[in-house]
């Protein structure tokens, strides 16, 4: 583990935001040949840095195991979600802090320490007599941005991930110490929409009340797709899907989601219908005059970026089509309206009665003091699952990982805990040794 943190450290300390707009693409090229370096000390062969269509990097590796072995590929991705408002850090994003017993920094937990999780159980195997399985290892260099690039790249070259189980590390507990596989996950749509309404901006004192205002005409638009209770309303688009898994209660939500006092969540039905079995819509983000520097000013142009979280049954593509549509239908006073997509993909669904899941159950109840495994969903999008699912059908697919409720993944203040990373390296180190085995 200390070892283990000093890597962790160093992972962290890349600023690997996979958008140049954002942060110099050398620090995910450093991020990228760190990765390979370590895999190499692992004694990794073939490791490479692939070129993806995206124009990102996603590492390589495989670590030959016993002859008639199965085949296990382990994934991650090194890519990032941008800090955010510094100010709201408690330390710096990019620099591993230690503080109440976990270890602070973007991508600590999603999914930089998913990486260091693979190596960790590895190790511990060749600690206790080698492993047990062939291993390949890739870690991704976009996830986050939703671009795509591993996904076209193994499309190309579908030989190069092919396994007998996949385990994704990019999910995470139900709740710490609570040993949890994810079995659905919701897919993703990514739209960025405009709206124009005049030539350019103009004095509110002089025309403000009879000129169209696009600033107003977009949250006019951005509103139609809540109904009165917060609910997601996309014409067309089925929400009323029911989750039968395991409960979310209302007040642990509320406490993992930081609620404030007296505030009502949105939407209807169990919290786990409206996280995992129904659609989602949120406004990420919208350009428009900050209020610092405003002038009294109509605005002539405004934009927003919105994402729609779609259930498994619910095919993205279609989802995207009919938000679009509902945009380019609801403009207020004859706006006009553009929409682009961005990025997209697809939900995706485990069988977790297959063997794979049986020997992970034994694991996390074996690593966890007899804790039984459950099974939960996700929110968020893994559009690389589908992809892997199409290319290898007879391969079993698990998802597992760091992101419990307290790591604040895609917030301020992202953590680990060193515990859950201990334990679910344990938990992978016997699981590959019980797969081998029923194998």
């Amino acid at each position: 583990m200390p070892q283990a943190r000093e890597e962790l450290a160093a992972l962290v300390r890349f600023q690997s935001v996979a958008d140049p707009a954002q942060f110099p693409v050398e620090e995910c090229e450093g991020a990228a040949r760190w990765i390979a370096d370590a895999l190499r000390a692992e004694g990794f062969t073939d490791v490479a840095e692939l070129e993806t269509p995206d124009g990102t990097r996603s590492v390589y590796g495989l670590l030959p195991g016993p002859a008639d072995a199965p085949t296990v590929l382990l994934y991650a991705h090194y890519d990032v979600q941008p800090p955010l408002d510094l100010a709201g850090w408690d330390s710096p994003p990019f620099e591993l802090t230690e503080r109440d017993g976990r270890w602070y920094g973007r991508g600590a937990a999603d999914c930089k320490g998913g990486f260091i999780l693979h190596l960790l159980a590895l190790r511990a195997l060749r600690a206790h007599g080698g492993v047990p399985v062939t291993v390949k290892m890739i870690v991704e260099g976009s996830e986050e941005q939703g671009t795509g690039g591993l996904e076209r790249y193994a499309e190309a070259h579908p030989e190069l991930l092919a396994a007998d189980t996949i385990v994704i590390g990019d999910a995470g507990n139900f709740r710490t110490g609570l040993p949890t596989v994810t079995s659905v996950l919701r897919g993703m749509t990514l739209l960025r929409v405009q709206v124009d309404t005049l030539e350019g901006n103009l004095h509110s004192g002089q025309f403000g009340g009879a000129a169209p205002d696009a600033l107003a005409a977009l949250i006019r638009l951005l509103d139609s797709l809540r109904a009165e209770d917060g609910s997601t309303t996309v014409d067309g688009l089925a929400a009323q899907g029911v989750w039968e898994g395991l409960p979310y209660p209302e007040e642990d939500f509320r406490r993992d989601a930081k609620v404030l006092e007296g505030v009502g969540l949105v939407g209807s039905g169990t919290v786990a219908d409206r996280l995992w079995a129904r659609p989602a819509v949120t406004v990420l983000g919208i350009d428009c005059p900050p209020v610092v520097g405003a002038t009294p000013s109509v605005q002539a142009a405004a934009r927003a970026l919105v994402s729609l979280r779609v259930p498994p049954g619910t095919d993205a593509a279609d989802a995207g089509r009919l938000l679009s549509a509902h945009l380019r239908s609801r403009a207020p006073w004859g706006a006009r309206v553009s929409v682009e997509e961005v990025g997209q993909g697809q939900p995706f669904r485990a069988d977790t009665a297959s063997p794979a899941y049986t020997a992970m159950a034994e694991a996390m109840a074996e690593a966890y003091d007899g804790a039984r495994m459950a099974v939960a969903g996700m929110g968020g999008s893994i559009p690389l699952c589908n992809t892997l699912a199409a290319l290898y059908p007879e391969a079993e697919i698990l998802l597992t990982g760091l992101s419990e409720p307290a790591a604040r993944i895609h917030a301020v203040n992202e953590s680990v805990s060193p515990d859950e990373l201990h334990r679910m390296s344990v938990v992978e180190a016997l699981f590959l040794q019980r797969y081998a085995d029923r194998r």
